[in-house]
Formats: C-alpha cells, sequence, structure tokens
C-alpha cells in the first residue's frame, strides 16, 4: 500500500549525523524503545521540523564479519524504504517535531529479506501507534 505520487527513497537528509542527536536519542530520557524480534527500534521527538531521521545499527558481537553486517544493513535500510509511509501522515500532521529513531538487530543468524520487511512493517506501524 504505497501512497500515490510518493517518493521511494531514502536520501542524505533522512540519516541521522551528528553525535549530539545520537546521544540525545540512546541517553536522553524522552526516548522510548520497541522491539519486534530480531529488530529494536530506539525512537524519540525532537524540536525541529525535519523529514524522519533513522540511524542502522548490527552490532560486531551479533556478526563478526563486515560482508554479514552490511547485509543486513541493507535489508533494514530497504524495508524501511519501502514502508516509511506508514510514519509520514503522523509526522506531516506534527507541527515544529519531528522523528528520529534507531534500527538495531539483536540477532546473530541471517534473515530472509521478506522476513526483515514484515518485522520492519510491524515496528513502524506500532510507533505510529504510539506518537
Amino acid at each position: 500500500m504505497m501512497p500515490s505520487g510518493g517518493r521511494l527513497s531514502l536520501g542524505r537528509e533522512e540519516r541521522v549525523t551528528g553525535r549530539t542527536l545520537v546521544q540525545t536519542l540512546f541517553k536522553g530520557g524522552a526516548s522510548r524503545s520497541m522491539s519486534y524480534y530480531p529488530i529494536r527500534a530506539v525512537y524519540c521527538l525532537v524540536d525541529e521540523k525535519a523529514p524522519t531521521r533513522i540511524l542502522v545499527s548490527v552490532p560486531k558481537r551479533c556478526f563478526k564479519r563486515a560482508v554479514k553486517r552490511n547485509r543486513v544493513k541493507r535489508q533494514m535500510r530497504e524495508a524501511y524504504r519501502l514502508q516509511k509511509h506508514i510514519l509520514d501522515e503522523k509526522v506531516a500532521a506534527m507541527t515544529d517535531k519531528s522523528l528520529v529513531i534507531a534500527f538495531v538487530w539483536l540477532d546473530d543468524k541471517l534473515r530472509d529479506s521478506n522476513e526483515v520487511h514484515d518485522r520492519m512493517g510491524r515496528i513502524l506501524t506500532r510507533i505510529s501507534e504510539k506518537i
């Protein structure tokens, strides 16, 4: 269910950059967390008007080889890119607030892309209900 006329891209302005934003996300008291195994999402609302920004992380303790970590990150980014329209209406309705989300991989096994896509959709639906 894709919005008509919506762009399915994930540009540079939609990525989390900067140490202060990452610290606000992980150490700030305003952030919330939820997980739908094998993906954990940490999200918070920040006081600026910008598109929803994401950070994708796969810990080294899950996969020692960078090839596997990069594959999982690619799967998560692609699943988010195809389903980010779930959050678009809620975030657009908020004035002078923006959503920042960090997706963290929890499993030490590779998963099929369809399964990652399904889990990402469920997490995005739950986040849209909570905000």
